[in-house]
């Protein structure tokens, strides 16, 4: 008892040490998103993936319970997500849930604030973890919780409570969750710090019916999860607090914000600028806030903002600096597939000029993906569920590597992980094996630097890496021609996926065949920075050079793909 932080009085916001600074753009980074139970267990002689021999087999109720990862787990396997050319990592919140709970592996549960879950390691493993990332030269996010606790109260009789709008005002309150019968609250009784133990710190509404009620969803309980009322000076600057300790105490380079949309948009406004400015303070210079805000374009600019064009309204509360890109999400998958039309990408992307006074700098507000532990649209099914066609994962991740935005890849995508099924726990398999590993297998790893897939994501990558305009650059769909007279943008997904990235005077073309058969089509370049005559060079492949043609004043260059190619193109 003596080394645990009771009250948020007790913090001491100094960094350890000296700190390690931001980068200067966050798009320059290529985020790794892992969930700590499901990564690896820190545990000698697993025997790597054999598909002709792995123990196959799951249990379905193990997918539903701890697994064991941890954060030492995490640390050994540093060399192999940086060789996939990630350099972010963004764990899943690695806070103490409730000890009684087998259920809550995914973390966002909490029970203490300022604990590590003795499951995943202690508070030196997690401060070690981010000490040997920066020794790598790559950053760590973590998952935060500020709109619920976990379910460490009850409502009277230890009845579910659902949300009622007639309600005069809160429900009752019940009493704390105590798995210790000595005197007073213990370690892993009801929640700490100590400030969150009054029953006025919550809403007590009762569980959301209605989602897509806004009332509902942001006063409502997040399913058993205790929704915290930080409208409450009080609660909110508990919060602050206990967040800037973690930055202090383990030298974290930026927050992932749960449940953004369950919240006031101004508490959460005053919570990631009080963050930020902390961590300017200290000399982290550009600390990342990025949030969960499930919905389409309008519903992100509310958080977004300060490139934002928004109409109609004076009140705003911009406060994050990026959102996960769900309106991407939403349609990429389908789009690469051949199963919706690219039109819905380029019509999405026309959007950007009207919605930012500066479209060609859109991407810093978004982190892009094709998979995740949410499946909030499908559900519960990764890119590869159910697809013979292993090229098409390395389509849609090349395409968040050379598109705007910042692009995150999600455990196992790059080993082709494939689960579905009727809950989420058959998209959080194990990388490590354990009882509930991907393809249906027990006991086996999957750590292969030697995965196809795995090795055309890591060259992608590097290209990403040397190429500014990758980064940075305006991007524009073009259009393409069978016989490169007539073109037109494709308008169904037989076709190649075509669009530039442009920075100054380099223009780099990314071609990608989303077709399954082989197609040899025309694609138009812009004439001032790729001329006729001149040859672009293909990064993936260097030997491959196209000339650049021109007809009716138009210039263009022909590129024969296979089924599912990608071809990077620059001039030189």
């Amino acid at each position: 008892m003596s080394n645990r932080i009771l009250s948020v009085k007790e913090l001491d916001f100094r960094p350890a040490g000296r700190v390690f600074p931001s980068p200067r753009d966050w798009r320059d980074q290529f985020i790794y998103f892992l969930l700590v139970d499901r990564f690896d267990n820190n545990q000698e002689g697993i025997p790597a993936y054999d598909p002709l021999i792995a123990p196959r087999g799951r249990d379905p109720s193990e997918g539903r319970i701890f697994q064991g990862g941890n954060l030492k787990g995490i640390m050994r396997r540093l060399e192999y997500i940086k060789n996939l050319g990630c350099t972010a990592l963004w764990l899943s919140p690695v806070f103490k849930n409730r000890q009684e709970k087998s259920d809550t592996y995914h973390g966002y549960g909490i029970q203490d604030f300022l604990d590590i879950d003795r499951r995943f390691g202690t508070k030196e493993d997690l401060r070690e973890l981010v000490r040997r990332a920066h020794a790598h030269d790559m950053y760590v996010i973590l998952d935060i919780v500020i709109n619920h606790t976990g379910d460490n109260w009850a409502y009277p009789g230890d009845y579910p409570y659902y949300y009622w709008k007639d309600a005069p005002g809160p429900f009752e309150f019940g009493f704390w969750r105590e798995v210790d019968p000595s005197e007073g609250f213990q370690a892993d009784d009801a929640v700490w710090p100590e400030e969150l133990q009054n029953p006025d710190c919550y809403k007590r509404r009762g569980q959301i019916r209605n989602w897509s009620d806004p009332e509902e969803a942001i006063n409502g309980d997040f399913l058993s999860l205790k929704e915290l009322d930080i409208r409450k000076p009080s609660v909110l600057d508990t919060m602050i607090k206990i967040y800037k300790y973690w930055i202090s105490y383990a030298d974290i380079d930026g927050f992932r914000v749960d449940t953004v949309k369950h919240m006031e948009d101004s508490s959460t406004a005053i919570f990631c600028n009080a963050v930020r400015e902390y961590a300017k303070r200290i000399g982290k210079d550009n600390f990342f806030i990025f949030g969960e805000v499930v919905g389409d374009d309008l519903t992100i600019q509310r958080y977004i903002g300060r490139n934002s064009r928004i109409e109609g309204t004076n009140e705003r509360f911009p406060s994050l600096d990026a959102c996960l890109d769900f309106p991407l999400y939403f349609i990429l998958e389908e789009v690469i597939k051949g199963f919706k039309s690219p039109a819905l990408l380029r019509d999405r992307y026309e959007r950007f000029k009207t919605l930012y006074a500066d479209h060609g700098e859109a991407g810093r507000y978004f982190v892009t993906f094709v998979d995740n532990h949410d499946q909030m649209c499908r559900p519960y099914r990764r890119f590869m569920h159910n697809n013979p066609y292993t090229e098409q994962v390395v389509l849609a991740m090349g395409y968040l590597l050379t598109s705007q935005g910042i692009p995150c890849i999600y455990y196992g995508t790059e080993q082709g992980f494939n689960g579905g099924g009727d809950n989420d726990s058959y998209v959080r398999e194990c990388m490590f094996g354990g009882k509930w590993g991907a393809f249906d297998t027990t006991g086996v790893h999957f750590f292969n630097e030697a995965n196809g897939i795995y090795k055309a994501i890591s060259r992608i990558a590097k290209i990403r890496s040397q190429e500014p305009a990758l980064r940075y650059g305006r991007q524009y769909f073009r259009e393409i021609s069978s016989d490169g007279k007539h073109f037109r943008y494709p308008s169904d997904g037989h076709c190649t996926l075509a669009f530039s990235r442009i920075l100054d005077t380099d223009e780099v073309v990314i071609a990608m065949n989303i077709d399954n058969v082989q197609r040899n089509d025309c694609i138009t370049v812009d004439k001032n920075l790729s001329m006729p005559g001149s040859g672009l060079r293909n990064l993936l492949k260097e030997e491959d050079l196209f000339i650049v043609e021109e007809s009716g004043g138009r210039a263009f260059v022909r590129i024969p793909l296979k089924r599912h190619e990608m071809v990077i193109l620059k001039r030189g």
